[in-house]
C-alpha cells in the first residue's frame, strides 16, 4: 500500500438527491424548509433548496473512509467554512491535498474542498486523518 505524502491529491466527482436529503433530513432530525419545501425556498436569496452543510461535508468522510486513504482511516479533526449553496441534481467535485505528513505518528493533514462544475468553492476546510499504513 503506497504512503500517502505532501501534495498528493484525489477527486472524486458526486451529486445530490433531493430523496438523499430527505432522508438526511430524517436521520439527523433537522427538517428546516430550505431543504425540503420548494415553496419555501423559492422565497429564500438561493430561491430553491439547499442540501444541507453536514450531509453536503459528508463527502470527506466517505472518501477517507472507503478510498482515500480508505479503510483504517481514523477521522481525527475536520473544520470546514460553508462558503456557497449545495444544490441537489448538480455535479461537485470533492477535492483533496495533503499539506503535512507526520510519519512517526501515522497522521495527515489533509484539505477538503467540495466546489461545483464551475469551480466555486462551496466547503472548504481541513481534516486530521490517522492511518498506520497511509502516512
Amino acid at each position: 500500500m503506497k504512503k500517502l505524502k505532501k501534495g498528493d491529491s484525489h477527486v472524486e466527482k458526486m451529486r445530490f438527491t433531493q430523496e438523499n436529503v430527505n432522508i438526511f433530513a430524517e436521520i439527523s432530525g433537522d427538517s428546516n424548509p430550505i431543504h425540503l419545501n420548494a415553496e419555501y425556498a423559492a422565497q429564500t436569496p438561493f430561491g430553491k433548496p439547499i442540501v444541507h452543510g453536514f450531509f453536503a461535508g459528508a463527502v470527506f468522510s466517505k472518501v477517507f473512509g472507503t478510498q482515500w486513504p480508505g479503510e483504517g482511516t481514523i477521522y481525527m479533526f475536520q473544520d470546514m467554512a460553508f462558503k456557497a449553496p449545495v444544490f441537489v441534481e448538480h455535479d461537485y467535485y470533492a477535492k483533496f491535498e495533503v499539506l503535512e505528513v507526520d510519519e512517526v505518528k501515522k497522521r495527515g493533514v489533509i484539505q477538503c474542498v467540495l466546489e461545483d462544475a464551475n469551480g466555486k468553492i462551496a466547503i472548504i476546510g481541513q481534516a486530521k486523518l490517522m492511518h498506520t499504513e497511509r502516512f
